[in-house]
């Protein structure tokens, strides 16, 4: 895949739901879908969500409605909307027949592959060759060995790497916990180490976690990254942009 088609700044998978709204078309030059399967996806049980010293903890689940059903709803929208939508799909045993039913559909500019939790080397090299040469892709790979997942995925198909949300527990008041995703600008400096060591070593890499302002995404730039993803800045709001300003460019 050319870079020069791979999005500067998106929105990272689950912060944007399924279109992308009138609000983001002048911030995000790609969108990125919430996590799609082949199947139909049921939300986690509760609780769902902690917030922890600057950062939140989330698990979903990645509730979804499946892909057949989301085409149906959403291809549409996809195929016409201004900023280019780049589908976000975990992978599964079912990766392949997924990706054939999009790239049928004509309705994404291009896919997001997820390599699971605890993925390895080889299982990683065997869901890239089962992704790779149907629409441009972006592979996300998990955070806690991220720069060896890197080199494996490069290796088999030279395309782009993102960084997936580190993994991390909270202890709740009343008993139990909640094991899930954590996301918060806490993370900026350890995701700017990581982008600089992955992309010092050749490959390009879509650097995440902790971006709030237009000055962490510059930053991520700095460090090498080849784009960004902005997560829970969206929820919140308050992402301003100064005039003129373009991401990584000054």
């Amino acid at each position: 895949m050319s870079l020069a088609s791979l999005p500067r700044l998106m929105n990272a998978a689950g912060f944007g739901g399924w279109v992308c709204r009138p609000a983001w078309r002048g911030l995000l030059d790609g969108f990125l879908t919430n996590p799609l399967s082949r199947q139909k996806r049921a939300p986690a049980r509760p609780p769902r969500y902690a917030e922890a010293a600057g950062s939140i903890l989330l698990h979903t689940g990645h509730p979804n409605p499946g892909l057949r059903a989301a085409l149906r709803r959403y291809a549409d929208a996809w195929a016409r909307s201004p900023v280019p939508v780049w589908v976000h799909l975990l992978a599964d045993e079912s990766l392949a027949e997924a990706l054939d039913l999009l790239e049928e559909s004509g309705a994404a500019a291009g896919v997001e592959v997820r390599l699971p939790p605890g993925c390895d080397a080889q299982t990683a090299r065997r869901i890239v060759r089962a992704a790779w040469g149907k629409l441009p892709l972006l592979v996300q790979i998990p955070w806690e060995n991220a720069a060896a997942l890197a080199e494996a995925v490069f290796e088999t198909a030279e395309v782009p790497v993102s960084l997936g949300a580190p993994r991390g527990v909270r202890y709740l008041e009343g008993g139990g916990s909640l094991r899930g995703r954590v996301y918060g600008r806490a993370l900026l400096p350890q995701a700017l180490a990581l982008v600089e060591r992955i992309s010092g070593r050749g490959i390009p890499v879509v650097g995440a976690g902790g971006a709030v302002t237009p000055q962490d995404v510059d930053a991520f730039f700095q460090a090498g990254a080849a784009g960004v993803q902005v997560d829970t800045v969206l929820w919140r709001g308050g992402f301003s942009v100064p005039s003129g300003w373009s991401p990584g460019r000054r």
